[in-house]
């Protein structure tokens, strides 16, 4: 269920409960709510934002458990003024969704970033997200960075 106005979806809305685990997702990260968005995650999740190598996981082994999941909040979420999510397709079936669309992050000087990304939610079957992968490419989002005016 989308719960912030920082949320644009334009996506079909069905009630498919991997497509719902990604909405309360991005509607805790959105209002800045770790408690919140750990309740999504399974004890066991993994987390990989972006898959692969990144500055938030130089291994590319992805984030596990509710520790290293809070540990990405800590390094990639809570730095970050405000997120604006615009979902455009998502496609569910089975225990999976996948998303795609874009989040603009935004600092507190007012420079911001656009991140296009596909997402990936597998849910158990009590809903909470056992794994979540995101799609994209740091330089892409990192060559998007405007200044603040």
């Amino acid at each position: 269920m989308i719960t912030s106005d920082a949320i644009v979806w334009n996506a079909p809305n069905d009630p498919h409960p991997a497509r719902a685990a990604s909405q309360r997702s991005y509607s805790a990260v959105a209002k800045g709510d770790l408690a919140e968005w750990l309740t999504v995650y399974a004890e066991d999740a993994v987390l990989e934002d972006p898959v692969g190598p990144s500055m938030f996981d130089p291994e590319g082994r992805g984030h596990h458990g509710h520790a290293g999941i809070s540990a990405f909040w800590e390094k990639a979420i809570a730095p970050i003024d405000r997120f604006e999510f615009t979902i455009e397709q998502s496609m569910a079936n089975g225990s999976t969704c996948a998303n795609v669309g874009r989040i603009r992050t935004s600092f507190a000087d007012g420079s911001h970033t656009t991140t296009e990304l596909v997402m990936v939610y597998v849910v158990h079957q009590d809903g909470r997200v056992a794994s979540m992968k995101a799609y994209w490419e740091p330089e892409r989002t990192m060559a998007s960075f405007t200044a603040a005016s």
